[in-house]
C-alpha cells in the first residue's frame, strides 16, 4: 500500500508538472499574440501615416507625376505588408529587405539627398529568418531622434556582421529638444525577438554611432 501511495504520488506530481508546462506554452502563445498586435499598432502611428501622406501632398504640389506614381506604389507596398504582417511570424530576410526597400524609397524622396540607406547584404544570406517588421521601428525612430538636413546628412547601414547578425547603424545627430515618442517601439522588439526567437538584440551607443545588432535564424 505504502508503494501504491508513492507510486500515484509520484504519477500526480508528472502530471502536475505537465499542466504546467502546457498552460506556460500556452501562455507564451498568448504573449506571443499579444506582442505582434501591440508592435503591429505601434508601428502604425499617426506621425507614419502623417509623414507618409505629407511626403504625398509636397509630391502632388511639385506637379511631378511619375515621382508621385512611383511613391504611391511604394506607399501601397509598405502598407500591404504592415497590415498583413499580423498574419506571419518569422519571415526571410529576403522578404523584409523587399519592405524596407519600398520604404527607403519614400524615405529618400521625403529627404532628397538628405538621407540615404546602404543595404550590405550578399544574396545568399536572404533565406535567413527574422520577426516581420524588425527593421521598420529601426529607421523610423533615427528619422524622430535626429536632425536630417543639409548640414546633418544621414547614412543608414544595413549589414551583416561576422556572427550573422544583421546590424542597422546610424550616426547620432540629436534633435535640439526631445521627441514625443511612447518608448515602447524598441521594447516589444526586443520581447518579440524573445517569444519568437528565444534571442536577445543587442543595442550599441558610442554618442557618435546608434547600432541596434537582430540576431538570425
Amino acid at each position: 500500500m505504502c508503494l501504491l501511495g508513492t507510486f500515484i504520488g509520484h504519477i500526480f506530481l508528472l502530471y502536475k508538472e505537465q499542466r504546467n508546462k502546457e498552460q506556460e506554452i500556452e501562455q507564451l502563445k498568448i504573449e506571443n499574440l499579444q506582442s505582434r498586435y501591440d508592435a503591429l499598432t505601434n508601428q502604425i502611428n499617426p506621425h507614419f501615416f502623417f509623414n507618409s501622406l505629407n511626403g504625398l501632398t509636397s509630391l502632388i504640389r511639385k506637379k511631378d507625376n511619375e515621382v508621385t506614381l512611383t511613391y504611391v506604389n511604394k506607399l501601397s507596398d509598405v502598407f500591404r505588408y504592415i497590415l498583413q504582417s499580423d498574419k506571419k511570424g518569422l519571415v526571410t530576410l529576403g522578404e523584409e529587405l523587399e519592405f524596407v526597400d519600398a520604404f527607403r524609397y519614400m524615405m529618400e524622396v521625403r529627404f532628397a539627398n538628405k538621407l540615404v540607406y546602404h543595404i550590405e547584404i550578399d544574396k545568399e544570406k536572404l533565406s535567413y529568418k527574422i520577426p516581420v517588421l524588425s527593421i521598420l521601428p529601426l529607421l523610423d525612430n533615427i528619422v524622430v531622434h535626429n536632425m536630417i538636413d543639409s548640414d546633418h546628412k544621414m547614412e543608414v547601414t544595413i549589414r551583416l556582421n561576422e556572427e550573422q547578425e544583421l546590424v542597422i547603424s546610424n550616426p547620432i545627430y540629436s534633435k535640439l529638444s526631445s521627441p514625443i515618442t511612447n518608448g515602447t517601439g524598441l521594447k516589444n522588439l526586443e520581447k518579440r525577438f524573445s517569444l519568437l526567437m528565444d534571442k536577445r538584440i543587442r543595442v550599441e551607443n558610442d554618442s557618435m554611432i546608434f547600432s541596434v545588432y537582430l540576431p538570425l535564424k
